[in-house]
């Protein structure tokens, strides 16, 4: 199931004056970092903030690498050893 969450007013003007393609730079680039950031901390996935933003799974993720963001493993089921029974 998937839970859409509401943006605020504040983020859809940033996200409206940061038109798909064009460059990031300066006090702009700062603060969608920041936003990235806490939201990528508070659980969203990088695509979910990409399709959020307009901008593609790479800038997201590089913003993200830049902000100095640890980023999650890619989950799913993992092929390890078995931990031994004891």
């Amino acid at each position: 199931m998937r839970v859409k969450r509401r943006i605020s007013h504040e983020e859809a003007r940033v996200a409206e004056t940061l038109k798909k393609g064009s460059r990031v730079t300066g006090a702009a680039r700062e603060k969608l970092a920041a936003d990235l950031k806490r939201k990528y901390d508070s659980g969203a996935s990088i695509r979910a903030l990409a399709e959020e933003t307009g901008r593609s799974y790479g800038f997201v993720h590089r913003m993200l690498s830049e902000s100095g963001v640890i980023l999650r493993g890619r989950g799913g089921a993992t092929r390890g050893k078995k931990a031994a029974s004891a």
